[in-house]
């Protein structure tokens, strides 16, 4: 038991007196397949063997109490008074909501959780939040509802009191995650496939700018407002039904002078970016880290300069990474706006590349990166103590 694991555990029994169950929810990478879970896409996430930690035990109660080790502050609250609150407790009351939406029989519970995944670097702490709560309650009040369905539940859950509109990827790698492989996911029909993720001889490396982004204050959702705006254009008067229904990127021209712009290069990025995340998923299959790193290095720059997500700090970095050899691939991940970038590294030229980026970068910002290595993990589940 790791020792994020233990304080949590130990919380517990400090706070409620009581031996609860143990669970661990992980963050997620994503490898390719930026902003387009929203937009009919395809994706490549994979669970981390970094997230969030969850104690839960049923109270026999109607009282809810939820503390959060990170932030040092608990929420209490009856059962039959759920709401829209404030900050991270928005994520999991929004969870408690949606047990109750489907009528579920969920009773009074304590619960203390705490992680080892930054807030706001791009690995999903949000939905590592929501699917560790989801799982615990699904398993201790026997409520039969299977991974995929709680995957849609945690993200119907954020787009509720946290008013994120996000897509499905992140809750989806949190739940159906497995160890050395990433999903390749259609994000139109839920259909998924492991592929094995063994670069031999390569690390995942992720840099985080220490910059934090805030994906409630409406940037995200305004990226997905462009997107449905341009689908419905090209929607009106053409057989579209969706960005795969669009074949070639020179189509989108002729709707420049109805969409704009802004909503042009949002829609290019977007067809774009699902015809490389299909070119990346046979890169995998024909173990080509070399062809999957260029593709990434092609969504940063359309993340940069066509979806406009990218910032300097995140600029810098993958620029840094693209004169260093080893480094194959880079890129921003997650929402954008800050968080981390993700490299694809050759494992011999790692230290001297985080020692260079590093201080650079701080000799640029003034600030400090974070570097983690990551591995592949199973999703959610019990851990057994």
């Amino acid at each position: 038991m790791n020792k994020t694991a233990k304080k949590t555990l130990d919380c517990f029994v400090e706070k409620f007196s009581a031996s609860p169950h143990l669970y661990f929810s992980p963050g997620r990478i994503n490898l390719i397949g930026e902003h387009v879970d929203y937009n009919d896409g395809f994706v490549m996430p994979a669970a981390i063997d970094r997230g969030v930690y969850y104690a839960v035990a049923a109270n026999n109660s109607d009282t809810i109490n939820i503390f959060s080790l990170d932030y040092g502050e608990q929420v209490s609250i009856p059962l039959n008074e759920v709401r829209k609150m404030e900050g991270w407790k928005n994520y999991v009351l929004s969870v408690v909501n949606q047990f109750q939406l489907l009528k579920k029989n969920i009773s009074g519970f304590d619960a203390v959780f705490g992680g080892d995944v930054p807030i706001g670097a791009g690995m999903s702490s949000s939905a590592a939040v929501e699917g560790g709560l989801a799982f615990a309650l699904n398993e201790i009040f026997n409520c039969g509802i299977d991974r995929v369905e709680l995957a849609k539940l945690c993200q119907r859950a954020e787009h509720g009191y946290p008013g994120v509109n996000c897509g499905i990827m992140d809750q989806f790698a949190n739940m159906m995650g497995k160890k050395d492989q990433v999903i390749l996911l259609d994000c139109q029909d839920l259909s998924y496939q492991y592929f094995p993720l063994r670069p031999d001889g390569y690390k995942i490396v992720l840099l985080n700018t220490k910059v934090h982004h805030s994906l409630g204050s409406g940037e995200y959702n305004s990226r997905r407002k462009d997107c449905e705006e341009g689908l419905m254009i090209m929607h009106s008067d053409s057989a579209v039904r969706s960005f795969r229904d669009v074949r070639k990127p020179e189509n989108l021209l002729a709707y420049i002078p109805v969409m704009g712009e802004q909503v042009y290069r949002r829609c290019l990025y977007v067809i774009d970016e699902i015809r490389r995340t299909q070119l990346a998923a046979k890169c995998l299959q024909e173990n080509d880290i070399v062809g999957f790193g260029k593709l990434m290095f092609e969504t940063h720059e359309g993340l940069r300069s066509l979806y406009d997500v990218s910032c300097e700090e995140l600029d810098f970095l993958v620029d840094e990474a693209k004169q260093y050899p080893p480094v194959v691939g880079a890129r921003l991940m997650g929402g954008g706006f800050g968080g981390c970038t993700i490299n694809l590294v050759k494992e011999e030229g790692i230290n001297s590349f985080v020692e260079k980026a590093g201080a650079d970068y701080q000799e640029k910002f003034g600030i400090e990166i974070e570097i983690y290595e990551v591995n592949t993990s199973d999703g959610v589940g019990k851990i057994e103590s």
